[in-house]
């Protein structure tokens, strides 16, 4: 049980982070989709850097205690037949000026072989997951450790610049903050220390990109922000908080007594003394991008080890065409049908945009497509109540590349049952848009779920569609090449809800492909 790489034919995966605040073991199942879900997830806050001295060695407490956690991990991975088991070790170990006796004492005591990444590693592993889970062109990333800092820069994709600070959130709170919680003093010096070391770097420097969160802390900051306003939606990875959240947030932590500190909502205890210097240091890089926009990537060093291996020779796939290809495997979505029923929405979008009754931006565009390819997804879970299991999906599950407000818009279109059904999903987001967004909204759903009865049958008879406004009526003429009585049956019990959001009678003819109208 030696090998730090996986067979890709291997069902299950394991990484263990030796991390300077915490060691972590996650174990992963390679999905039909072959996306990797989580099955396992042991933490052991073992905040190695306490026991790097102060001439650069790991104490022997610290290395009794690395080697405890690793044969209780040993435990876990042999119960799950693991043969192979990624171990990697950042900032203390690296540091440590007896890694190769702490390197040698895990082989022989533990089942695993630790591999010490550097600091360009680290860094790459970060960038590396972020790119392959969000559709940022261009941004700083930022992983802050118990010893390290990690930063790089990217542009197109591509990272330009890396480097890592040596310090971390441990680290930091050590040299700074004498007591559980810091003193105003305390927090001056901190912030004119952390200026200093950002301006250090040019290259990140006024850029004006989005600040992209890597790992616990940033997570937890996250948690606290969901917590403090009462966020009403699951799940963290691509979550937006602007700069003057961080300034609440930071105000908010500091207003509080250390026990009242560890009792917060969205707060792991054990980070409890070190997620204000740790905010510290998102605030103060935030000043020196000139940023406004901090975003948090669920996804970090762990997931960048695994993306490197499916990077292939065309390099980085499109990250949302990813997540849409997983949903319908995952859901058994057939593309073959939902390709026509795109085709028809997007067909009939066009049309009444041509006549001045549906504005389409190329946004507008995609988001059709989007409700078109998820519309009645539900269905997997039970046809009776799909709209309502639609909407829960779409809004809840993570879809890298989509942030969780363009998450709710899909949710509601595909989801797109009738007027009370929309109003009773919207409630807990009605904030987050406009009364013309949300008319727009309703207008796709209501057009995806007329296509969607084009193709009752689900034998793609639909050729193309003709559109003629009269004034009086909007009349439709569908051509088919088969049989179309079941879809004329279903549009007609179907077309009520466009005619009530356009305001317009509709009319539906059918004709055989090839029929001329006089």
């Amino acid at each position: 049980m030696r090998s730090v790489g996986c067979e890709l034919t291997q069902k299950k995966y394991a990484i263990i982070d030796i991390g300077s605040n915490t060691i972590r073991l996650v174990i992963y199942r390679r999905e039909q989709s072959d996306r990797l879900k989580e099955i396992e997830n042991v933490k052991a806050v073992a905040r190695l850097r306490n026991f790097l001295s102060e001439d650069g060695f790991l104490a022997a407490e610290g290395i009794t205690k690395l080697i405890e956690v690793l044969q209780v991990f040993q435990e876990v991975t042999r119960h799950h037949n693991l043969k192979e088991v990624k171990c990697v070790a950042t900032a203390t170990i690296r540091q440590a000026k007896n890694n190769e006796e702490i390197l040698t004492r895990v082989n022989k005591e533990t089942d695993f072989t630790m591999r010490v990444l550097s600091e360009y590693e680290e860094a790459y592993y970060g960038f590396l997951a972020v790119i392959h889970s969000t559709t940022y062109e261009h941004g700083i990333t930022i992983d802050i450790g118990g010893a390290s800092t990690e930063i790089t820069y990217f542009e197109n994709r591509k990272m330009l610049h890396y480097h890592s600070f040596p310090f971390g959130a441990l680290s930091l709170k050590k040299q700074f903050i004498k007591g559980e919680i810091p003193e105003g003093t305390e927090l001056v010096e901190l912030r004119a220390y952390l200026q200093e070391q950002f301006n250090s770097l040019e290259w990140i420097q006024n850029k004006q990109t989005p600040v992209i969160g890597i790992g616990g802390s940033a997570r937890n900051l996250v948690h606290i922000h969901q917590e403090y306003t009462d966020y009403p939606l699951a799940g963290v990875h691509q979550y937006l908080m602007m700069k003057q959240d961080i300034n609440d947030i930071s105000y908010f932590l500091q207003s509080m007594t250390f026990p009242q500190l560890q009792r917060v909502e969205g707060l792991s205890k054990d980070r409890a003394d070190i997620i204000i210097p740790a905010i510290e240091v998102f605030a103060v890089l935030m000043d020196s991008v000139q940023s406004d926009k901090f975003v948090l990537s669920q996804k970090g060093l762990r997931d960048g080890l695994f993306y490197e291996q499916r990077t292939g020779p065309l390099g980085i796939p499109n990250v949302l065409d990813e997540a849409f290809n997983q949903l319908a495997i995952d859901y058994s979505i057939d593309v073959n049908q939902v390709n026509q029923i795109t085709n028809n929405a997007l067909e009939i979008a066009q049309l009444l945009n041509e006549v001045g009754l549906l504005p389409m931006a190329s946004e507008d565009i995609q988001r059709i497509k989007r409700g078109s390819f998820t519309y009645n997804l539900g269905t997997y879970i039970d046809s009776e109540s799909s709209s309502q299991h639609t909407f829960y999906i779409l809004a809840n599950r993570t879809i890298d590349g989509m942030h969780h407000r363009e998450r709710v818009i899909t949710a509601l279109i595909a989801s797109y049952k009738n007027k009370a059904a929309f109003k009773r999903y919207l409630r807990p987001y009605s904030q987050w848009f406009t009364k013309e967004e949300l008319a727009t909204f309703r207008l796709m759903g209501a057009i995806i779920k007329f296509a969607y009865s084009l193709n009752a049958t689900k034998r793609n008879i639909i050729d193309h569609i003709h559109l003629e406004d009269n004034l009086e009526e909007l009349v439709f003429s569908v051509y088919c090449h088969k049989n179309w009585k079941p879809e004329e049956y279903q549009v007609e019990k179907q077309k009520k809800h466009l005619e009530k959001l356009l305001d317009r009678s509709i009319s539906v003819q059918f004709f055989k492909t090839g029929h001329i109208l006089n």
